[in-house]
C-alpha cells in the first residue's frame, strides 16, 4: 500500500506538530526531541504526532542489507506514547515511497495530517536522495505554511546518542552503556517455545524464548535481569548462545526465572537485561556446568538485589 493511501485513512481532529523517523530504540536523543515536540503541541493546543515506519528504510533502499531492530513496532509505539505523544502513525516504506520528493512528502503530511509544525534532528533528511535537509525543509515550510524546529543531538560521556551506538553496545554485551543511552534496561519479548529440555535435569528449568530473526540481541553470554509474568516480577538469568557444552547448532535465548513455579510454554514473556555476568563457555562435564550455573544465580541475585526500587 502506498504512503498516500495509508495517510488518506487518517483524519486528525486538530492541526498537528509532527516528527518523522524510525525512532528505533527510543533512546535519550529521541526522547529529547519528543519532549520538544510535545511541548510545542501543548503550547499551541495542537496534536503531537510521530510518523514512523514499519521497517527501516535502509532495508528497502539497500536490499539484502541487515540492520537488526532494537524495538519492534509494537514496543516502539508503546515507548513513543509513554513520552506523551498523542499519535503514532506507522507507514509502510516502499521503493515508491523512496521516490517521493521532499516537497511531495511534506505535502502529504500537510494534506492528510494537518501539519503546522515539523520537529527534526540536526542530521535529518527526507525525500528522494535525502534532498529534504533542514534548510530545504525550512524553505518548504515558509512556502507551504509550517514551522521547522531543529533539535540538537544529545551526548552521553562525550558520545552522541544514536541507534547505531546502542546497537554497537548491545553487540558487545555492554548493558550498562545500553541503559545509559536509552534510559532503561534493554528488553526482549517473545513466545516461550519448546527447547532441548535439559534445564529441569540441571536443576534450573529454562524458558526458550522465540525471538524474531531481525531482532537485535545482546552478545552471547550469561546475563542477570528481570522477567515479568502474571503481573509479577522475577529475577531472571538469561543465557544467549549455542550451549557449547552440548554442541547445539542453533543460537538460543534461554531464561531461568528464580523461584517461579509453573509452565511457561506457549506464553509471552518479557525479559530485561541488567548486567552481563560472563562469556558463554564450554564445560568439560555437566557437573561443572551445574556448579557454574549455581554461581551465576548467586552472582546475579547479588547484583539485582542492589537495584533500587526492587
Amino acid at each position: 500500500m502506498a504512503i498516500e493511501e495509508e495517510l488518506a485513512r487518517l483524519s486528525p481532529d486538530k492541526d498537528t506538530v509532527l516528527t518523522v523517523g524510525v525512532f528505533d530504540g527510543v533512546h535519550l536523543g529521541h526522547k529529547y526531541l519528543l519532549s520538544e515536540l510535545v511541548r510545542q503541541a501543548r503550547e499551541q493546543n495542537l496534536l503531537s504526532g510521530v510518523v514512523t515506519f514499519r521497517q527501516h528504510p535502509q532495508m528497502v533502499l539497500q536490499p539484502g542489507s541487515r540492520l537488526p531492530f532494537l524495538t519492534d513496532l509494537e514496543e516502539r509505539s508503546a515507548l513513543l506514547k509513554n513520552e506523551g505523544v498523542d499519535m503514532v502513525i506507522p507507514l509502510t516504506f516502499t521503493p515508491e515511497s523512496a521516490r517521493l520528493s521532499a516537497r511531495e512528502f511534506v505535502g502529504l503530511l500537510k494534506e492528510h495530517l494537518r501539519m503546522r509544525g515539523l520537529v527534526i534532528g540536526a542530521d535529518f533528511a527526507l525525500g528522494r536522495n535525502r534532498e529534504g535537509d533542514a534548510d530545504t525543509l525550512r524553505a518548504l515550510g515558509e512556502e507551504m505554511g509550517f514551522k521547522v524546529t531543529v533539535v540538537s543531538p544529545v551526548a552521553v560521556n562525550g558520545e552522541v546518542v544514536s541507534s547505531t551506538a546502542v546497537r554497537e553496545a548491545l553487540a558487545k554485551g555492554d548493558m550498562a552503556k545500553v541503559r545509559r543511552l536509552t534510559g532503561r534496561p534493554f528488553s526482549l519479548q517473545g513466545r516461550v517455545i519448546a527447547g532441548a529440555g535439559r534445564g529441569v535435569a540441571l536443576g534450573f528449568p529454562t524458558a526458550n524464548l522465540e525471538v524474531a530473526p531481525e531482532q537485535a540481541i545482546p552478545a552471547d553470554g550469561v546475563y542477570a535481569g528481570w522477567s515479568y509474568i502474571d503481573g509479577r516480577t522475577y529475577q531472571a538469568m538469561t543465557n544467549i548462545g549455542q550451549n557449547p557444552t552440548f554442541g547445539d547448532a542453533e543460537r538460543a535465548v534461554e531464561v531461568y526465572l528464580v523461584d517461579y513455579q509453573g509452565d511457561l510454554y506457549g506464553r509471552r514473556l518479557k525479559v530485561e537485561f541488567v548486567a552481563r555476568l560472563r562469556d558463554e563457555k564450554k564445560f568439560a562435564t555437566v557437573a561443572e556446568l551445574k556448579e557454574q550455573m549455581a554461581e551465576d544465580v548467586k552472582q546475579g541475585k547479588a547484583i539485582l538485589s542492589s537495584e533500587d526500587g526492587r
